[in-house]
């Protein structure tokens, strides 16, 4: 089961980062040419707090049945001494959830948004912040 669920994970990861990559794209075309807000920017937006929903549903269980996070939180203070320990037990957990939760504070202003120049732009800046977030949260060596 773990290790079923960590390659869904990992492979969620690549899923979600295209899914971002392409908002970020078409949020900031739309920003910078003042387009209009279609349903499609609307459903791209669905997309992509769908995807990051899953990967964070994902996650969640595979912390809790993780042999790394297992062995954390037996000993929590002796993991936070150790590096690998401390990134999968608090770090990458902490930094995906900030990111889970500007991905949807990014939705939500954008819904309650008239003008569609502002609406991109608040989706942008947000899943720019989420990105960054991400990106520092990957365990880059485990690819």
């Amino acid at each position: 089961m773990y290790t079923g669920l960590l390659h869904l994970h990992s492979g969620l990861r690549w899923l979600l980062l295209f899914v971002l990559l392409i908002s970020i794209i078409k949020y900031a075309m739309g920003w910078f040419n003042n387009n209009q807000w279609k349903k499609t920017d609307n459903i791209l937006s669905i997309v992509l707090t769908s995807t990051i929903d899953l990967q964070l549903l994902t996650g969640l269980i595979l912390y809790f049945v993780s042999p790394i996070t297992q062995t954390a939180l037996n000993d929590f203070g002796a993991a936070m001494k150790n590096a690998d320990l401390r990134f999968y037990a608090l770090e990458h957990f902490v930094l995906m959830v900030v990111a889970v939760v500007f991905i949807h504070i990014g939705r939500s202003r954008s819904k309650r948004e008239n003008n569609d120049k502002t609406k991109f732009r608040k989706s942008l800046f947000w899943f720019l912040l989420a990105t960054l977030f991400i990106l520092v949260g990957i365990p880059w060596d485990r690819i």
